[in-house]
């Protein structure tokens, strides 16, 4: 689809970091934008607001209805497992993706883009150590989730592409990413800190980066790529992963392999920098994307 055929992007979970980065990204290329969120406004971004439940089927279906989308761009959801139990976290991620995805089907909605997480590789918020064929991962690698956020990321996906499979269905994207950094977390976290392979082996939250392998994606490249995923022409569903063109850690990249994953294969060209783990080519081939902003060029 051409992007100007579109003209109303509905985002849920506009009230979040992502959501008004998306919101902004949509707004600055000429979008008219709807923030469907559960509870109160807290962006003044979009041009207009609906509260909505999105476990609530028929409250999906009329916001979307009454908002007059074009195409969705479905962030409300979980964030993270912290403080649900597991049921509750598996629904979130699962039930308000089907909701949106029919009722987009139903309603005649063009293009749909979902967050997915890293987490659908099985990694991040598991205990054990992610299970790893090759490096860099891209689409092709094995899925194992194992905990509920992560199972409940693969099922969204899952169902995106059975959507995405229906003759009258819309074009579906679903985007695995890391952890993301707007220009204050980047400055505290990365510029300003030891970003030494020692120094982070002894942080409290070293096995949830050793798990997502050092990876990030600044808020601006991937509200881009999110713009990317609704105005694209492809049929079906696609599945996509973001990351920057770096890794957190201040070591070579092929230094970091030997030290962090000995055993697992590189694939592909030796590493030669401080290269991402995370392959985004097929973002690239089909949509043009690439990530843009590293911490290591970042300028206060």
């Amino acid at each position: 689809m051409s992007e100007t055929r579109l003209r109303t992007v509905a985002v849920t979970g506009g009230n979040g970091q992502v959501g008004r980065g998306v919101l902004r990204e949509l707004a600055d290329h000429g979008y008219r934008t709807v923030n469907l969120s559960r509870g109160s406004r807290r962006e003044d971004v979009a041009d207009g607001y609906r509260r909505t439940d999105l476990l609530d089927a028929g409250e999906v279906y009329g916001s979307l209805a009454a908002c007059d989308a074009d195409a969705v761009v479905h962030l409300g959801m979980s964030p993270s497992p912290d403080g649900s139990p597991g049921h509750v976290t598996f629904e979130s991620n699962v039930m308000t993706t089907y909701h949106v995805l029919e009722a987009s089907q139903n309603l005649g909605i063009q293009s749909v883009a979902v967050a997915s997480s890293m987490s659908a590789l099985g990694a991040g918020f598991d205990p054990d150590p992610v299970r790893l064929d090759y490096l860099p991962v891209d689409e092709d690698h094995p899925s194992d989730p194992r905990d509920p956020y992560a199972l409940g990321k693969r099922v969204l996906e899952v169902t995106a592409e059975g959507v995405g499979r229906r003759n009258d269905g819309p074009t579906v994207s679903t985007l695995r990413f890391p952890i993301v950094a707007d220009d204050e977390w980047l400055s505290e976290t990365f510029v300003d800190s030891d970003r030494s392979l020692d120094t982070i082996r002894d942080a409290p939250y070293y096995h949830s980066v050793r798990n997502t392998l050092f990876a990030y994606v600044h808020l601006d490249d991937l509200a881009r790529l999110f713009r990317l995923c609704v105005e694209a022409d492809f049929e079906g569903h696609e599945t996509f992963w973001a990351s920057a063109p770096d890794t957190t850690v201040d070591l070579p990249t092929a230094e970091l392999v030997d030290e962090e994953y000995p055993d697992v294969r590189v694939r592909g060209s030796e590493f030669d920098g401080y290269e991402s783990l995370v392959d985004t080519t097929k973002a690239r081939e089909l949509l043009g994307w690439s990530a843009e902003r590293s911490w290591r060029a970042f300028e206060n």
